[in-house]
């Protein structure tokens, strides 16, 4: 099999190593191949592919959209290297608030899937990045909801010694304690 999936600290957030064939020419991966990932414990059904480019010190998320547009995501970073982190914010799970983080590069090629009922998020730890995510639902403005990326109650250890750059909606975002029920998953 092209792929290595391994389960994290919640198993259900799982880390995609690819098989790669590389020589003096330069390198062939397969990024996803579906019955490999149906039989590596992904099973969504992948509707959109997602890229976006950012500086250093830029901090995404936490993001994440409710119920019925609930969005299952792959992530992997093309150039340049993120932290990316997903929380479980599934209400009734024994891993609420708990989170994962792992590092993607353009040199690990690693991809992390982050499930429907996790908000996710990542800082960018090189000069710049271009992160590439297949999602499994259409994005719903009406349902996207964020987290403050720093709220003391989930207490991410970003592994930053700076302070990031945030979009204006990222600096406003609720803490998960200001976050009403029927707003979480």
């Amino acid at each position: 099999m092209p792929f290595e999936f391994i389960e994290t600290e919640m198993k259900e957030v799982i880390l995609v190593k690819p098989k790669i064939f590389g020589d003096e020419r330069g390198f062939f991966m397969e990024t996803y191949k579906k019955e490999d990932f149906i039989k590596g414990g992904i099973t969504d059904d992948f509707i959109q592919d997602n890229h976006s480019k950012s500086s250093h010190k830029v901090l995404r998320g936490l993001h994440y959209q409710l119920n019925p547009n609930t969005q299952g995501k792959l992530v992997r970073c093309t150039k340049g290297k993120i932290i990316d982190v997903a929380v479980d914010i599934r209400k009734n799970s024994p891993t609420y608030l708990k989170w994962v983080k792992a590092e993607l590069s353009e040199d690990n090629k690693y991809q992390l899937y982050i499930p429907k009922g996790f908000a996710h998020g990542f800082v960018v730890i090189s000069p710049e990045a271009e992160v590439i995510y297949k999602v499994s639902g259409k994005y719903s403005p009406k349902d996207e909801r964020n987290i403050l990326w720093n709220d003391k109650d989930i207490n991410i250890d970003w592994g930053i010694d700076f302070e990031p750059i945030l979009s204006q909606k990222d600096k406003i975002a609720p803490e998960i304690k200001n976050i009403k029920d029927e707003d979480l998953l």
